[in-house]
């Protein structure tokens, strides 16, 4: 059953709840990805036959990163979509960039541990 005490019914609010949703289901997949991306790494890392510690390093840090990344973006999701839920309900919706900062720098780390992975990868000492 619906809330009646909200000040706006939910069915004026359709597009929004429908919008916000699409974008949580956007931001799971993203960090799906995002965790693939790790294991992906990973397995460069262990299955490469000339093998040395930067790459092991590189494999571990890329790995964990984007693990523990793609559960922190799913988590954050989450909680982003229950908040816009109710801004949306009350019509006090605020754009946030916290998620879209957090990302970044995300990707930024395990961009560069994907760098130095491939480079040790692929220009063995």
């Amino acid at each position: 059953m619906s809330d009646k005490s909200s000040s706006i019914p939910e069915s004026k609010t359709v597009q929004q709840h429908l919008a916000n949703e699409r974008t949580f289901l956007a931001w799971v997949r993203t960090g799906i990805a995002m965790a693939g991306i790790g294991f992906l790494a990973a397995g460069f890392g262990f299955n490469a036959s000339v093998y040395d510690r930067i790459a092991h390093l590189a494999a571990i840090i890329t790995g964990i990163t984007s693990l523990f990344g793609g559960i922190s973006i799913i988590g954050f999701s989450a909680v982003a979509y229950h908040r816009k839920r109710t801004q949306i309900n009350e019509q006090t919706f605020q754009a946030t960039t916290g998620l879209i900062t957090f990302l970044s720098l995300l990707l930024l780390v395990i961009g560069f541990a994907l760098a130095v992975l491939l480079y040790v990868l692929l220009f063995p000492a």
